[in-house]
């Protein structure tokens, strides 16, 4: 399988939907927080309610990022090269001749 490359949109992306999961959980979490302070619920199963929820979103999350570490990582080897190419097409012949 071809190694995944994402353009400039398409990474905003991502990482908006990242963005947005995580957040969605951090409100879970604290909305489960601000009723465990309620006479009503019991504040022990709220926080382990509170526990699943991150539970869960750390599995999700690694589940997320391990293939979109390895799209930077092809991301980034695929630029610095063509950043080295163009340093050394800028640097040109005379640069050779220093060398000698």
């Amino acid at each position: 399988m071809a190694p995944l490359r994402l353009n400039s949109r398409e990474r905003l992306d991502v990482y908006t939907g990242l963005f947005l999961l995580n957040n969605s959980f951090s409100f879970i979490v604290q909305v489960l927080d601000e009723l465990a302070q309620t006479p009503i619920f019991s504040a022990h199963d709220l926080r382990e309610m509170c526990g699943l929820i991150q539970e869960v979103q750390l599995e999700i999350n690694t589940s997320l990022l391990n293939p979109l570490e390895s799209a930077e990582q092809t991301d980034w080897a695929r630029f610095g090269n063509l950043r080295k190419a163009m340093e050394k097409r800028l640097r040109g012949p005379e640069s050779k001749r220093r060398k000698r």
